[in-house]
C-alpha cells in the first residue's frame, strides 16, 4: 500500500507531508482545494508526462516522494523489475521508495529506492502499484493487453495457462531448428565442409587434457640444460668430493660427526639422540646424492627435441585461441561440432522427425488452447453478468456488458478440430471487454465507451467483480461520484468499502453519502495568506472533525445538518459491521470493530 506521500512546490502545494492507512482513505474539501492536484502528483509519481507548469512559481524544482509497503503477493509482482534493474533494498526489501523530480526548466529526474532510473522503468512498477482512475484515465482496466489475464486469473487458469506456455515454447525450438536445416544448401553445405575442417584439425592435434603444462614444464629444462648440468655437478662435488681435490667431501664430514657422536654417546648416553640425528643426516645425504648424481645423468642438451616441444606448445597455443580459452574447451568444440556436422548430414532424417514433432506438438496445443478457451467463454458470461448486475446498483442499468472472445485463422495455426487457428503463448483467444452503457448503443471496446464520472463507475464494477483477479495492491479513483446523487453514492461507498479487503483504496468525492465510508478521511483545505495560496491536508482524527466536514458536504452546518451526517456515519459503521461480522463470526464487535 501507499504508507507515506511528500509534496514540495507542486502547483499550490507548498509542502505536504500525508501519511496513509489500509482500507478506505477519502480525501474531501471545497471545488479548487486541490484535491485533485494531490491525485495529479501521484500520477506524476507513476510516470505521467512532467510539465514545468507543476512546479510551484518562486522554485526551482517539485519534488514528490511515495513510500509503498507491500505484502508477499504484492512484492512478488514487482520483485523481476527491481531485480531486473539492480534496485532490491536488502535491508527493506517490501518497502519500495519512488521519487520524481520535476525542474523549471521542463528536467525531470525519476528514482526508485533512490538510485536514478529511466522514466520506463518507472511507468513499470507504477502500474504493478497504483491503478489511478481521473481525468488523466490511468487505468489497467481500460487496456485491452490486460483483459486476457484479468480473464485468466478470474477462471482460475493461470496456472492452466502456464502449463501451454511451456508447450508453446517447445514448439518454438522445433521450428527454430526447422529453419535452420530449410537454410539454403549451399551454406549448410559451407558450413559441414567448416565443421570438418575444424574437426579434423583438432583430431590431428590429439589433445590431451593437462599436456601442456608438462610442455612447458620440459621445455624450461631443454633451454635450462647446460645451467642445470654444471649447477648439478658442482652440487655432486660438494656432496661427495673430488678424489684430485684435497678437500673432504660434505657426505664424508657428516659421517665424521656421527663417529665422534657414537662414542660421546657411549660414555654420556644424553648424547645418544643427537647421535641417531647424525646418522640420519648421513643417510639422507647420500640419497640427496643419489637423486642429484641421476638428475645429472638425465640431464642433456638436445636442441631437436627442444625444437619439438616449442612447435608443439605453438600448435596449442592456436588451437585455444581459435577454439576455447583451455585445452578441455577445444575438446568441448569438437564434440559439438561432431554433433552440429552429424545433423547436418542426416538433415533430411532429422527435418522428417521434427515435422513429426512440430504437428503432434500443434496438435497438443489445439487440445490445450480449445479446453482454456471453452473455459473462458464460461467465466466470462459469469463475469459479464455480475458486472451488468454492479452497473445497476450504480445508476446504469440499461447498461450491457460482455467479454468478447474472438479467434483468427492460420495456415500455420494450431489444429483446433478442422480449423487451425493462430496462437500465442496465452492460447488461441484474443479477449477484450465490450460494453454499451446506453440503450440503442451497440457493443463497443471498453476505453471508446465513456468517460468522467461514467467510466469511474464501469471500473467500480470491474473492480469489484475481479478485485480477486486484480493483483493491484492501491486503487485510486477521482471523479466517482460526478453525476450522481445521495442515494447512490452510499451505494458507492459500500461498493469502494468492500475493495478494501484486497486493496488499499483512496477516494475524491464531493458526497458525504460516500464520504461516511471513510477508514480514515483527510480534508483538503486551500488557505491565501498575503500573496500566496498554499493547500493544507488535515487528517480528521475524531468524530467531531468528521461530522462537521460532512455536514458542510451536505451544505448545512446547523444542528439538522450535523444530525444527518451522524446518521451517515452510523450506517456507514452498521454496514461495516455487519460485513466484519460475516467474515469473522468467531470475533466479538469489539475485536471486529479493531479489524
Amino acid at each position: 500500500m501507499l504508507e507515506e506521500l511528500r509534496i514540495q512546490n507542486f502547483a499550490i502545494i507548498d509542502r505536504l507531508d500525508l501519511t496513509f492507512a489500509p482500507g478506505l482513505n477519502v480525501i474531501t474539501g471545497e471545488t479548487g482545494a486541490g484535491k485533485s492536484i494531490i491525485i495529479d502528483a501521484v500520477e506524476l509519481l507513476l510516470g505521467h508526462k512532467a510539465d514545468p507548469s507543476f512546479v510551484r512559481a518562486g522554485a526551482d524544482k517539485a519534488v514528490i516522494e511515495g513510500v509503498f509497503v507491500l505484502e508477499d503477493e504484492a512484492y512478488a509482482l514487482v520483485l523481476p523489475v527491481l531485480e531486473r534493474e539492480e534496485l532490491v533494498d536488502a535491508q527493506q526489501p517490501n518497502v519500495i521508495t519512488l521519487t520524481r523530480e520535476v525542474r523549471a526548466n521542463n528536467r525531470s529526474t525519476a528514482r526508485v529506492n533512490g538510485v536514478t532510473v529511466n522514466l520506463d522503468v518507472l511507468v513499470e512498477l507504477g502500474e504493478l502499484l497504483v491503478d489511478v482512475h481521473g481525468q488523466s484515465a490511468h487505468l489497467s482496466l481500460f487496456k485491452p493487453r490486460a483483459h486476457i489475464d484479468l480473464l485468466d486469473r478470474y477462471a482460475g487458469l493461470m496456472d492452466a495457462r502456464a502449463a501451454l506456455a511451456a508447450v508453446v515454447n517447445r514448439l518454438s525450438d522445433v521450428r527454430r531448428e526447422i529453419n535452420t536445416l530449410l537454410t539454403d544448401e549451399a551454406a549448410l553445405q559451407r558450413r559441414a565442409d567448416l565443421l570438418r575442417h575444424e574437426i579434423e584439425e583438432i583430431e590431428a592435434a590429439q589433445l590431451v587434457p593437462g599436456e601442456e603444462e608438462e610442455l612447458k614444464a620440459e621445455r624450461n629444462r631443454l633451454s635450462n640444460s647446460e645451467q642445470l648440468a654444471t649447477l648439478t655437478a658442482e652440487a655432486l662435488l660438494l656432496l661427495h668430493g673430488d678424489v684430485n681435490v684435497d678437500q673432504m667431501a660434505a657426505v664424508d664430514q657428516l659421517m665424521q660427526v656421527a663417529a665422534i657422536l657414537h662414542k660421546l654417546a657411549a660414555i654420556d648416553p644424553s648424547f645418544q639422540p643427537s647421535y641417531e640425528m647424525a646418522e640420519m643426516l648421513c643417510a639422507q645425504a647420500e640419497e640427496l646424492t643419489f637423486e642429484v648424481r641421476k638428475y645429472n645423468e638425465l640431464v642433456e642438451y638436445n636442441p631437436e627435441r627442444l625444437n619439438e616441444v616449442e612447435e608443439r606448445l605453438e600448435l596449442l597455443s592456436k588451437l585455444r585461441r581459435r577454439y576455447g580459452g583451455t585445452i578441455e574447451a577445444v575438446i568441448a568444440y569438437a564434440e559439438a561440432a561432431r554433433a552440429e556436422l552429424d545433423n547436418i548430414e542426416h538433415s533430411e532424417e532429422r527435418l522428417t522427425e521434427l515435422r513429426k514433432q512440430e504437428q503432434a506438438l500443434l496438435r497438443h496445443i489445439g487440445e490445450l488452447a480449445e479446453r482454456m478457451s471453452k473455459a473462458r467463454a464460461a467465466a466470462g458470461q459469469r463475469m459479464g453478468q455480475l458486472i451488468i448486475n454492479e452497473l445497476a446498483d450504480l445508476r446504469m442499468e440499461r447498461a450491457r456488458f460482455e467479454v468478447a472472445i474472438e479467434h483468427q485463422e492460420d495456415p500455420d495455426g494450431c489444429y483446433v478440430g478442422d480449423t487451425r487457428l493462430a496462437f500465442d503463448a496465452t492460447g488461441i483467444d484474443h479477449v477484450e471487454f465490450m460494453m454499451s452503457a446506453n440503450p440503442g448503443e451497440p457493443l463497443r471496446p471498453l476505453a471508446k465507451v465513456a468517460s468522467g464520472g461514467e467510466a469511474a463507475r464501469i471500473m467500480l464494477a470491474l473492480k469489484r467483480v475481479l478485485t480477486q483477479a486484480d493483483q493491484t495492491p492501491t486503487l485510486i479513483f477521482d471523479e466517482i461520484d460526478q453525476g450522481i446523487g445521495g442515494r447512490v453514492g452510499s451505494v458507492v461507498g459500500e461498493k469502494l468499502w468492500a475493495l478494501t479487503g484486497e486493496h488499499q483504496v483512496f477516494v475524491v468525492t464531493h458526497l458525504a453519502q460516500l464520504a461516511g465510508y471513510a477508514d480514515r478521511h483527510y480534508r483538503v483545505t486551500k488557505i491565501v495568506d498575503g500573496e500566496r495560496t498554499y493547500t493544507e491536508v488535515r487528517a480528521l482524527e475524531d468524530e467531531h472533525q468528521r461530522v462537521e466536514e460532512l455536514a458542510a458536504m451536505l451544505g448545512t452546518q446547523g444542528e439538522s445538518g450535523k444530525l444527518s451526517a451522524r446518521e451517515l456515519l452510523a450506517e456507514a459503521y452498521q454496514y461495516k459491521q455487519a460485513r466484519l461480522a460475516a467474515a469473522n463470526p468467531s470475533k466479538s464487535p469489539t475485536q471486529r470493530s479493531l479489524l
